[in-house]
């Protein structure tokens, strides 16, 4: 423990000595293997979901009618990662589309998992399961990451049906083990790490950058600056190590990322585009200006997270500042006119580490299941009323009920904002998480 935290009050370092010895207790109960072994099954079953659309013959329709679609396939051909081209180094080829859309990290961890595939039969399924190898083992990371951090607990992420439905849907597990592995090390009071990790985090997915704020004023609060500073510097420096040699050499190829989230309008999953339609009367299309969106979303985000964190420091002011972390990206879902389905892979640790409530985390995980099965229904009907020939005699799903989906899911994320506004801290053993198991640690004075 460092010195610095002697200048803590007494009340301060009770807490954070009663939460070591719960720590330590948490995963009692649980061990990691069998923790591991239920991250493993889970990702088998989602592999077998997936499995159908690997090799990319798609000409049936069958990515709609078995649900079984995922990012990955389409994406190899998209992004242009057949050959040797490097993403924003080398151009696009104009007849191919926009590409490079994603962030550093990211682009190139698609550029290694093509190269890692060396395809011999179908070019596509090589490069599906190569993926699905390399986000598996990331999956396994977070799994014994959270385990280091809440024991028990990170069974939340290990049996989540959002975990088994949407990750091999994209590469957003990249950016899950990266954040977690940050909060990870500012458990342990390894700021310089944890800073790093989020800011490569932010190379992967911006959304990680937004947990140095809840983690750096967590350390002011306890009278730490320089871990702050430290925190918040390596952060930056990381992202820039990563992205400044893509800058200077490929400006405008880097910036893709940025003009597309940019000038693209209200994506379907977001309650923007559902109110948009509705007032509208579109029919599953939204007018609204991007430019609009990007601004009514930047103010509602930033005043509800104020109005969040007010509130709870109102009932509670000894309330750990990084536990912010869970209303801050639950927030930014539920404001940004992009919510793309595999998001919810996000707000899973922090179920396990804010908010480890059953019945609300099982209420998301089913409102996000149907807003996946309401999603791509709804778009295999839209393809069958298109006239596409592989959707013939589909019917599919309407889109008011994928709306209905996207809207009980919004109502049930700010049903956890409230709860952990007005919830005691959370404990550390998923045994006081269960409605039915009561039985609670004992922790004896601080000495």
């Amino acid at each position: 423990m460092r010195s610095t935290l002697t200048t803590e009050s007494p009340a301060r370092l009770h807490n954070r000595r009663v939460n070591q010895e719960l720590a330590k207790r948490a995963g009692a109960g649980v061990s990691l293997a069998t923790v591991l072994a239920a991250t493993f099954v889970t990702l088998s079953l989602g592999y077998a979901l997936k499995a159908p659309c690997a090799a990319g013959n798609w000409n049936d329709g069958r990515q709609y009618r078995v649900l079984c679609y995922t990012d990955i396939v389409p994406l190899f051909g998209g992004e242009q990662l057949q050959g040797s081209r490097l993403p924003y180094l080398d151009a696009c080829a104009p007849s191919a589309g926009r590409c490079d859309e994603y962030p550093v990290l990211t682009m190139y961890f698609m550029r290694t998992a093509a190269w890692l595939a060396e395809p011999i039969g179908s070019a596509y399924q090589d490069f599906f399961q190569t993926n699905a190898l390399l986000l598996a083992a990331l999956a396994f990371l977070v799994s014994w990451a959270l385990y280091r951090a809440a024991g028990e607990r990170s069974l939340f992420f290990a049996l989540a049906p959002t975990l088994l439905v949407y990750g091999f849907m994209n590469w957003d597990l990249l950016a899950v083990a990266l954040a977690t592995l940050g909060t990870l090390a500012f458990f342990r009071d390894r700021d310089g790490w944890s800073g790093a990790l989020l800011g490569l985090g932010a190379a992967a997915k911006a959304y990680p950058a937004l947990l140095v704020v809840p983690f750096a004023v967590d350390l002011l609060r306890r009278g730490r600056r320089r871990d702050a500073a430290l925190l918040v510097g390596t952060a930056v420096a990381a992202w820039l190590v990563v992205n400044l040699p893509f800058v200077l050499a490929a400006r405008a190829s880097w910036g893709t990322f940025f003009r597309f989230n940019a000038e693209r309008g209200a994506d379907w999953d977001s309650l923007w585009f559902a109110a948009c339609d509705r007032l509208g009367a579109h029919g599953g299309s939204c007018s609204w200006s991007a430019h609009t969106l990007n601004l009514a979303s930047a103010v509602l985000f930033v005043v509800l997270v104020l109005v969040a964190w007010t509130l709870r420091w109102r009932r509670l002011r000894e309330t750990p500042a990084w536990t912010l972390g869970f209303p801050l990206i639950a927030l930014f879902l539920l404001t940004n006119k992009v919510y793309s389905p595999q998001y919810g892979l996000w707000l899973l640790p922090w179920f396990a580490l804010a908010l480890p409530n059953l019945r609300l985390f099982l209420a998301f995980e089913a409102a996000d299941v149907a807003v996946f099965v309401t999603r791509f229904s709804w778009f295999g009907r839209l393809a069958a009323r298109s006239g596409d020939q592989a959707f013939a005699g589909y019917s599919g799903l309407p889109i008011r009920a994928f709306e209905i989906a996207v809207v009980v899911r919004a109502v049930i994320l700010l049903g956890c904002i409230v709860a952990w506004i007005v919830r005691d801290p959370p404990p550390l053993s998923i045994a006081e998480a269960l409605p039915w198991r009561r039985e609670r640690a004992v922790v004896g004075p601080a000495p």
